[in-house]
């Protein structure tokens, strides 16, 4: 038996039926050229072959009235969590595979046994298939799992052997037994140390943000829970899901970041800025300060493949109201640089102990059911999930696109994910079903995408 982290724990105790807290991955592959009918049915019966599963998908969480949750390995029957569905020839598009993994994403997972499951879907036009995995976000951080399921695939297309990510031995995962005295006492040590750095950093935060407050700084950090005003974006998370995705040519994208010395988070935010301030004006919503975005920030150091969540979460402010995207670009850039010197200047452990802090507020407004009333920490929330640089295969089979489907923190309606794969930069929205035209929000993206391409032309030859 293990212990939970606060962290992950906090992902368990915070989720509800109209909240789920599992995250996603959907993988769209090109059938091989000459693969018999029954390819994917086949696939999914090799699936099933695979009975021998490591950590986490062999645990469950076990609750007690005497003590903090933890993990417990159990047996798993693969009947319970892999499954193989056909879509129908007159319902087969790109658009209804989307909402089937929508509709699929909707429900909590069955506490009863670990927290995943498996989908292999036949039949989507074009002589495609599809695989939708989902796993509750205590496992693992977006980071782990992008990993985990980039392990199971090939850079080859002649190479027809694989192991499926719950059939992997991952690192970070021990069991049971005995510690040697030399380990306690490094361990003592350890814990002595990663506590006076998060008690500095959380001072060093501390005082920043009062700074911000009293006004005797300004933009250095943003503040979390002051924008009062409620947008179609914000108030209590409903059931129901909807999803959508926009795609840019990566080469497009680099193109800008070399050009305008930017980063790839410079350019997708601002375009997600501009996309999102033409969907609210829209929706007969007047901005009259800048949004502000919650960032996932990985925390983990370079080589860590540390198991659980390594996240925190830091207010961004985007760009001040504008029309020129080049402006909106340099705007977004400046906060960028505040986040970054915010992450090199603390702790990583004060910056994780700052996100339970402030998403204990959030999440007790969920549980009372105020969000609607009470200001959220953010107008919406953006991660960036970098994937392979190569295209990948599985048994042959092209994977054609490698998209999140993220969990919606409290207070936020949609949630979008950024997640590179190959040659193309994908934004990932999902929303509450009740949220208006979410694909015209992607549609948005791409056409802020394209203004700011001709913003950046039109300089460069001024």
């Amino acid at each position: 038996m293990n212990k939970m982290s606060l962290f992950d724990m906090c992902f368990f105790a915070a989720e509800t039926a109209d909240s789920p807290k599992h995250v996603a991955g959907l993988f769209v592959f090109k059938r091989p050229a000459h693969s018999k009918a029954s390819f994917v049915k086949d696939l999914h019966a090799e699936l099933l072959t695979f009975t021998d599963v490591h950590a986490p998908f062999n645990r469950m969480v076990e609750l007690s009235y005497t003590a903090t949750p933890r993990w417990k390995d159990c047996a798993v029957d693969l009947n319970n969590h892999v499954f193989y569905q056909k879509m129908d020839k007159s319902a087969n598009s790109h658009a209804d595979l989307h909402r089937l993994v929508a509709d699929l994403h909707t429900p909590m997972l069955d506490r009863s046994r670990p927290l995943w499951e498996a989908h292999v879907i036949d039949g989507i036009e074009g002589d495609r298939f599809a695989a939708y995995f989902k796993i509750h976000h205590a496992y693992a951080d977006g980071v782990t799992i992008s990993r985990w399921g980039a392990q199971m695939l090939s850079e080859s297309s002649d190479e027809m052997t694989f192991a499926p990510i719950w059939a992997k031995r991952h690192g970070g995962y021990v069991g049971r037994g005995k510690t040697r005295m030399p380990k306690v006492v490094q361990s003592v040590k350890d814990n002595i140390k990663t506590t006076t750095k998060r008690f500095l950093g959380i001072g060093r935060l501390a005082t920043m943000l009062l700074l911000e407050t009293v006004h005797l700084t300004k933009n250095a950090i943003a503040l979390p829970y002051v924008y009062s005003g409620h947008t179609p974006l914000t108030g209590q998370v409903t059931a129901g899901r909807q999803f959508s995705t926009a795609k840019i040519d990566m080469k497009l994208v680099n193109r800008i970041c070399k050009q305008t010395r930017s980063t790839l988070n410079h350019v997708a935010l601002t375009c997600l800025d501009g996309a999102l301030h033409r969907y609210l004006d829209e929706q007969g919503v007047k901005m009259d300060r800048p949004l502000t975005i919650v960032m996932p920030v990985n925390l983990r150091r370079e080589g860590d493949k540390s198991a659980g969540n390594k996240i925190g979460f830091v207010e961004v402010e985007l760009s001040a109201l504008t029309d020129d995207p080049y402006v909106r670009l340099r705007n977004v850039g400046f906060s960028l640089r505040h986040v970054r010197t915010l992450i090199d200047n603390v702790a990583p452990e004060a910056i994780e102990t700052y996100t339970v802090l402030t998403g204990l507020v959030g999440f007790a407004a969920e549980r009372l059911r105020l969000s609607d009333r009470l200001p959220p920490m953010g107008t919406t929330l953006v991660s960036n999930v970098p994937g392979p640089k190569v295209p990948l295969y599985l048994k042959g089979a092209l994977v054609e696109e490698m998209t999140p489907v993220s969990t919606l923190p409290p207070g936020n309606l949609l949630n979008i994910t950024l997640f590179s794969y190959a040659d193309q930069l994908a934004f990932c929205l999902i929303a509450v079903d009740k949220l208006p035209d979410l694909n015209r929000l992607s549609g948005y993206i791409h056409d802020a995408f394209a203004e700011l391409s001709v913003a950046v032309h039109e300089i460069k030859h001024t």
